[in-house]
């Protein structure tokens, strides 16, 4: 990359419930939480939380009862995609209309490719048109590829705009934990503090056969590329497609019958084969997860004998990836997503 070739990461803070409040002006300042049906008395998790409601612990993907709990004078609302899909899509149009190539990569974030000798002037330049064309504040972070610039935003929140690049991204990440990376989670993390790594220097040193050898060939040095920040420089503006669909539903008393259960997998399938053809794209895998009880979750996927988009065939992957369940604990929720191919979500 030349030095004025520049990829912004651009983040809609707080996206969902900066939606709802300014749909509430009255709520403004106050801790929300959206989820479920905004009931916390019902089963179901948090979707997302004002920076109010962070304070007091909530996070997303919390049950809603635990929500209430950590923030009882918290406002609790139901989830609204509808409303969420038309504000993106007008936040992108805003984007777009700046000297800039857009890459959506979902309802609140979206990568830009500039070329400008000055990208903290750009990135103000974003955060000022977002925030005037639709009211929402966004964090800007500037990268010399994909990663830095996703990683760099983490630092400009909230509302905000931060800068890493090859300069200072050992002053910055060297001894932060492995999980700050962007596609490093818990179990990995896990599995590299099983051979010893727990840093990001400390992975970047790790020699790549061994972790060829713990993560496969593909995934071992993908790890430690990760670790020394590197990443796609291009952003292109190909249109955003889904790279699956999925349902799921949370039950309000835990299920313990396994016929009940496995008819209630079908029911979704079927659902999830609906719109699977509503998205005129076949599926090649199909994915079922189940929330046992207390709140322990898990996943098990079936590839399909050839991509569909077919109602059967997708409901009997759909019996078999549940069939890899072993555990017979209560269940409490219950999802398939079907996987389009060109990658999992």
């Amino acid at each position: 990359m030349s030095g004025s070739d520049w990829v912004l990461h651009v983040d809609l803070d707080q996206f969902i419930a900066a939606v709802e409040v300014a749909r509430r002006p009255e709520l403004r300042g106050r801790p929300v939480v959206v989820g479920g049906a905004g009931d916390p008395t019902l089963r179901a998790v948090v979707a997302t939380a004002s920076y109010e409601a962070r304070e007091f612990g909530v996070h997303s993907g919390m049950p809603l009862r635990l929500a209430k709990k950590k923030c009882p004078d918290a406002v609790f609302l139901p989830s609204d995609a509808p409303a969420y899909e038309e504000v993106s899509a007008h936040v992108m149009d805003v984007l777009r209309e700046l000297p800039v190539v857009v890459e959506v990569l979902g309802w609140d974030e979206a990568f830009l490719g500039a070329r400008t000798d000055d990208p903290e002037a750009l990135a103000g330049a974003v955060r000022r048109a977002v925030k005037e064309g639709t009211g929402l504040e966004c964090s800007v972070g500037i990268g010399d590829n994909k990663l830095r610039a996703k990683l760099a935003t983490g630092f400009a929140k909230p509302a905000g705009v931060y800068r890493l690049t090859r300069d200072n991204w050992v002053e910055v990440m060297a001894a932060r934990p492995v999980t700050a990376l962007w596609g490093i989670g818990s179990r990995t993390a896990a599995k590299l503090a099983g051979l010893g790594v727990g840093t990001v220097a400390e992975l970047a040193r790790a020699e790549p056969e061994v972790l060829a050898a713990r993560f496969g060939p593909a995934m071992g040095p993908h790890l430690r590329q990760l670790a020394l920040g590197a990443g796609d420089p291009v952003v292109t503006a190909t249109p955003w497609v889904a790279k699956s669909r999925s349902r799921e539903t949370t039950f309000q008393r835990d299920l313990t019958d396994p016929d009940e259960i496995r008819d209630q997998v079908r029911l979704l399938a079927r659902r999830v084969a609906e719109d699977v053809r509503a998205e005129g794209r076949p599926a090649v895998r199909v994915v079922v997860k189940v929330r046992f009880v207390p709140f322990f979750t898990c996943t098990r996927g079936v590839a399909l004998a050839e991509p569909t988009a077919d109602v059967e065939p997708i409901e009997a992957a759909a019996v078999a990836a549940l069939a890899r369940f072993d555990d017979g604990r209560a269940v409490r929720l219950l999802g398939v997503r079907a996987e389009f191919s060109g990658g999992r979500p």
